[in-house]
């Protein structure tokens, strides 16, 4: 690796890092930024777990005030992205580059999909959630299954992750962007940390690339956090469908 190569994956993984505390996509910076320099496909999406778990952690820290009102639901959630996080990793680990990258555009695009019409899926979904008094911010059978399809989803593939975990937690009904951006951070920290622990003990990590990404995308998840606060919650969701869109578009041009 050299220094043009070691500069572009470390703008990239800070450009990621922001991106995903802010709105989920940030793999759109990161992993087209592997392949660029040479790293194949499975190989470059087991280094950008890696790389980006760190920022998840700093992302879900600057949330920290957030993610209290889930003192609840929080510890099955995180169970729950723990062992789907761990299925994930290994259905990546048994998948060959080929058929990872013709899946590639076909799981962002149902990701963007869900979180563009999560309003109208959130209604659906309302007339079958147990309802549950004074507390707004309840989780019930049907949204644990969902988080631990996302989490096993997040473990196979990083990008579009936080999109679509978004998705699962806009139709359950939670309402404040703001806080389920908090919940996303925490649960990708949790899935991208069990995915961490099984892409490196199966080798399958390029550490020269991933070194250079882990400390320029921990930054940038912090600071990405800080930003996202500061956003309208309409324009923030505005955003996350811009960077669904653009990151289906882009995988659907390159798998072409």
């Amino acid at each position: 690796m050299d220094l043009i190569h070691a500069l572009l994956i470390g703008i990239a993984a800070f450009a990621a890092g922001t991106v995903n505390s802010v709105a989920g996509g940030g793999t759109f910076f990161s992993f087209p930024a592997l392949l660029a320099v040479g790293v194949p496909p499975v190989v470059a999406n087991a280094s950008n777990s890696v790389a980006l778990w760190p920022g998840s952690l700093a992302g879900a820290w600057a949330f920290r005030r957030e993610l209290a009102r889930f003192k609840r639901a929080l510890p099955l959630l995180s169970v729950v992205a723990f062992f789907g996080g761990i299925g994930g990793g290994l259905l990546l680990l048994a998948t060959s580059n080929a058929a990872f990258a013709k899946l590639i555009p076909w799981l962002l695009l149902v990701a963007t999909v869900l979180f563009a019409f999560s309003a109208q899926l959130s209604r659906l979904v309302a007339r079958f959630k147990p309802a549950a008094p004074g507390d707004e911010r309840h989780v019930g059978p049907g949204g644990y299954l969902f988080q631990l399809a996302v989490s096993i989803y997040g473990g196979f593939f990083g990008a579009g992750m936080g999109i679509l975990m978004l998705a699962a937690l806009a139709i359950q009904g939670f309402k404040d962007v703001h806080e389920i951006n908090a919940l996303k951070n925490w649960l990708s920290a949790v899935i991208y940390s069990v995915a961490v622990g099984t892409f490196v003990i199966a080798n399958a990590v390029s550490w020269p690339h991933t070194a250079v990404m882990l400390i320029t995308g921990t930054v940038g998840g912090y600071a990405g956090a800080a930003v996202a606060r500061r956003i309208p919650a309409l324009w923030l969701k505005r955003v996350i469908i811009a960077v669904g869109t653009l990151l289906t578009a882009y995988y659907f041009y390159k798998t072409a």
